[in-house]
């Protein structure tokens, strides 16, 4: 494009109300004669930002950043000078003469403009079908049986695809539209690009067509909803990326769903497309769902324009908690705090305001957990919390989810929530944060330093306590020890809460190998898992030789272990009472649990912790692996 007039500047820059402007992105509240707003370009609890109508102005005295309009949407979009302008001016219907000058610019213009007009006409034809076609009464059907009516399908201007794709091809060509327009709008594509002559396949057949549209309300994409079960076709398919249709830069409902975004400082995340709308039929405008794909990066930036939470409400089964906590990864970084909506199993924000009205869906949304709180109460209801594994493996997990967090402030205090809901230590979890960021950082810098992104997966030994891994040595090398621990179930299932390794343990003790053939115990190992095998060989490397009584060292050993699991369960202790608002019940209950931790300590003689091997096995000879590796 070529250079633009001073003038044509000016002009945008009159026709664009900065403060109108910016509240569009993030809240604004007045003050004096000017508006305040927590910056969009830093983490802050207290506002620093500042916009001045008077002089059409912004600035942060937080992070120094500040200029007009056209800088504000270049520093909050990314955008260059000249993309930035011409939004502005698109907006403000402004033209742009340098335009004329460059041809470039104009066709790419008359492309867009093209692309627009037949999405804008292909929804009105598609809502037309739906309303008066006989052949897709089956469709009217499906809505009616969704608990959709006539004015819920105008408001959103539903429509329908033929099944037959020469239908709408004669509308195509009744509108002047060719097969380039069509494959270019993704609403068709080339049967064999190397021949246009073999015609155009039509995307949707037989589908209901829902809109999508940009943050303007322009149509730019659908998405088609099967109405005939056809397992070689998806459920809800949508329109390729276009010139105008970038799926991680669109949210669907946004444009219906800003304003009361930003009157209500939260966003309602749905999984689908009928369930943002159900939300919106109900009252409820704060709703949007991602199009049917991974929620992005780019999607938590939009999002960060309006809002400052957001609630999930994804479906009640494994695949909804898994998309939590990818949604968790987008939107923490941008500043966003996150809760979780826990529906019923089976439900949906749709199917529950159908069955429980739009009052009992409110009520589930005001009880919304924040998302740690929702994390940790689903490890306990699926018992991870049960074994010293789930624990570990929860922890590591709430660690790299902590480390995402870009509002430190909030990360802070997560901190705190979640070192007392799992009874660990807050420094524990600040080391394993920062252990987490600089993982993150080395591994973004990866590709910078010229390796492969696609590195094979790494195995990883299972976490073994060195105690576990001890015994788990003396009972693949000593008979009277794996005899002496097969008898000790209730001991060892009980530790499986505390220490890990105990599983593997009790796999040892299962099959129970011959310890005097090192041939049974090389096939059992080899019979093992491969992160079981790098933990017995990472601890056995460090063990000392057979001991001559078994039975005694297995002893000891199970009293140290004894020792160690007190000592955790007098930390866990310990964090439960610094919860908030304990109950009276549960603090006497904690505090006799207690009392009779520290009488148990005093009575095995240990006040720290000690994970120390038996004394009289540390002047043994270490010979890990060598008899064994002798039957290979």
């Amino acid at each position: 494009m070529g250079l633009i007039a001073k003038e044509t500047i000016e002009r945008v820059l009159q026709a664009t109300d900065i403060v109108d402007l910016i509240s569009s992105y993030i809240p604004l509240k007045r003050a004096g004669t000017g508006y305040k707003a927590n910056c969009p370009f830093h983490h802050e609890k207290t506002p620093s930002f500042n916009v001045s109508p008077q002089k059409q102005f912004f600035h942060c005295f937080g992070c120094g950043k500040s200029g007009n309009a056209i800088g504000f949407v270049m520093e909050h979009e990314g955008l260059l000078f000249m993309d930035a302008l011409k939004k502005l001016a698109t907006k403000a219907g402004v033209h742009l003469d340098a335009e004329a000058d460059d041809p470039n610019a104009r066709a790419a213009k008359r492309s867009r403009g093209k692309l627009l007009d037949l999405h804008r006409e292909a929804s009105a034809y598609f809502h037309e079908l739906l309303k008066s076609d006989p052949q897709c009464q089956h469709a009217r059907d499906y809505l009616k049986s969704r608990g959709f009516g006539r004015e819920m399908a105008e408001r959103w201007e539903i429509g329908w695809m033929p099944e037959n794709p020469r239908v709408f091809l004669d509308w195509v060509r009744s509108k002047n539209f060719n097969g380039k327009d069509l494959v270019a709008s993704g609403l068709a594509s080339s049967k064999d690009e190397a021949r246009p002559a073999a015609g155009l396949y039509v995307r949707f057949r037989d589908r209901l067509m829902f809109p999508i549209r940009n943050e303007v309300g322009d149509v730019i994409a659908f998405s088609g909803r099967q109405l005939k079960e056809d397992p070689r076709s998806g459920k809800y398919i949508n329109s390729p990326e276009t010139d105008i249709f970038k799926k991680s830069n669109v949210l669907f409902a946004l444009d219906r769903a800003k304003k009361a975004i930003l009157k209500e400082k939260a966003v309602i995340l749905c999984e689908g497309q009928i369930d943002a709308i159900a939300c919106h039929e109900g009252g409820i405008e704060n709703a949007i769902a991602p199009l049917g794909t991974a929620f992005t990066s780019q999607h938590a930036r939009i999002l960060k324009r309006y809002a400052q939470t957001a609630v999930l409400c994804f479906d009640a089964d494994i695949a909804g908690v898994k998309a939590c906590e990818r949604a968790f990864r987008e939107l923490a970084p941008e500043g966003l705090s996150v809760k979780v909506v826990e529906l019923p199993a089976g439900d949906d924000p749709d199917t529950y305001l159908k069955a429980h009205g739009v009052e009992g869906f409110r009520k589930q949304l005001a009880e919304a957990r924040d998302f740690f709180d929702f994390k940790v109460g689903s490890a306990r209801i699926s018992g991870r919390l049960e074994t010293a594994e789930g624990r570990t493996e929860l922890t590591r997990e709430c660690t790299e989810l902590l480390a995402t967090m870009g509002d430190h402030a909030a990360r802070d205090q997560q901190i705190n929530i979640v070192s007392t809901m799992l009874g660990l230590g807050s420094a524990t979890l600040r080391d394993g944060i920062s252990n987490a960021v600089r993982k993150a950082n080395s591994q973004a810098l990866r590709p910078m330093r010229g390796q492969q992104e696609d590195q094979p997966a790494v195995v990883k030994a299972i976490p073994l306590d060195r105690t576990v891994g001890y015994l788990c040595h003396l009972a693949l090398t000593s008979a009277p020890a794996q005899h002496f621990l097969s008898e000790q179930f209730e001991a060892l299932h009980e530790a499986k809460q505390w220490v890990e390794g105990i599983a593997l343990l009790e796999k040892i003790l299962a099959t129970s190998p011959d310890t005097g053939s090192s041939a049974a115990v090389n096939a059992f190992v080899a019979g093992l898992r491969e992160g079981e095998q790098l933990a017995l060989h990472c601890e056995m490397g460090v063990m000392p030789a057979i001991p001559e009584d078994g039975i005694q060292a297995a002893e000891q050993t199970l009293g140290m272990l004894s020792s160690i699991i007190l000592q955790k369960r007098d930390s866990a202790v310990k964090a439960a009472l610094q919860e908030p608002s304990l109950s009276p019940a549960r603090m006497r209950d904690l505090l006799e649990e207690a009392k009779e931790i520290a009488g148990l300590l005093r009575w095995t003689g240990r006040s720290t912790f000690n994970d120390e091997l038996p004394p009289e096995t540390k002047k043994a000879e270490k010979k890990p692996w060598e008899k064994w590796n002798k039957g290979k």
